[in-house]
């Protein structure tokens, strides 16, 4: 969702008085609520994967009164593209995916060789079929309501911290992706002993990940928020961090958006194709023999593709970039 804002900033580049509503699952709400170029985020209440004929029916003829011109349809799979057929949508443009012809009457031959990264492919949709893309893509930027931030804050006991670190250790799609959870304690114990303040930030789903970095770190200058937080407050928090260390997550893009500085760890995945949009970031990919595989568990058992980046390297990283004075990028000043 954050990289898709990349197309939703063009658009509005090329035309400053086109609509944009976009139809999102509920998890998702904050995030668009953040970007001003989006009129209206709509929700699709179907889970993850989920057909849901009827519910999609539903929501379709709903939209049919708001005489939409075009849909953009991202994901390529069969489903995703029912709602602007429903809906009545004159122009339904997407790659050509799973059993969608005729849901999709502008269909584009899908070149992963052509447009490697997810963002690349998510803006060429906003594009004639055959126009090369920008040589320089916007970038996403969350907006930050600063009252908001510094009520969000207050209530989770983090104001006047000082210069913070994030670190952002889960990984929704399986351990392939996840840095070692004794790495993020190590590091964790070696950045709050030094005066930082550490905020461990993930889902529910990693609040025992959570604890146990902290406890293994044994500094009280080490917070886990996991489980503790709204989705729009991580935006906050991170909007209040300087570095955020995170696996290739979600999150990961979350803090590219509101201007921390990104040491993104990509293990099972490729920063070819989802790198931290934004200039403030330093990756670290090993690119094995085996890399990459995008298992959700490593195959060969051995993780080596996270286990040989060491925490001396992020930490370095880390300890480097806090030396260095914050400076806007794209206009959002950095804390």
């Amino acid at each position: 969702m954050v990289m898709a804002q990349s197309l939703y900033r063009l658009l509005r580049d090329r035309n400053s008085d086109c609509t944009i509503d976009v139809v999102a699952p509920s998890w998702s709400l904050p995030i668009l609520a953040r970007m001003s170029e989006v009129n209206q985020a709509i929700e699709l209440p179907v889970a993850h994967g989920e057909v849901a004929l009827g519910t999609r029916l539903e929501l379709g003829r709903k939209l049919r009164g708001q005489r939409y011109t075009h849909a953009l349809v991202l994901p390529r799979s069969m489903k995703a593209a029912l709602v602007p057929f429903f809906a009545a949508v004159p122009v339904r443009t997407g790659y050509r995916g799973e059993m969608r012809y005729g849901l999709i009457n502008d269909l584009r031959a899908f070149d992963a060789a052509r447009l490697p990264r997810t963002v690349d492919r998510f803006v060429a949709l906003g594009l004639a079929k055959d126009e090369a893309l920008p040589d320089v893509l916007p970038q996403p930027r969350l907006e930050i309501d600063r009252d908001t931030q510094t009520s969000t804050l207050v209530r989770l006991g983090l104001e006047g911290a000082g210069d913070a670190v994030a670190l952002l250790p889960g990984a929704e799609y399986g351990p392939a992706k996840q840095w070692p959870p004794e790495y993020f304690a190590d590091l964790a114990g070696r950045l709050a002993g030094v005066g930082l303040a550490v905020w461990v930030l993930g889902s529910d789903k990693e609040r025992e990940l959570g604890e146990r970095i902290c406890s293994a770190a044994g500094n009280n200058r080490v917070t886990s928020l996991c489980g503790r937080t709204t989705l729009a407050e991580v935006v906050d928090v991170l909007a209040a961090t300087r570095v955020a260390v995170s696996n290739d997550s979600g999150l990961l893009h979350v803090a590219a958006a509101v201007g921390a500085f990104v040491v993104g760890l990509y293990g099972s995945s490729s920063p070819r194709m989802t790198p931290p949009l934004t200039p403030g970031q330093h990756v670290f990919y090993r690119g094995l023999e085996c890399s990459p595989c995008f298992e959700r568990v490593c195959p060969l058992g051995h993780l080596r593709c996270l286990r040989d980046i060491t925490v001396d390297e992020v930490c370095s990283t880390v300890v480097t970039q806090l030396g260095r004075p914050g400076e806007p990028i794209d206009g959002q000043p950095r804390f």
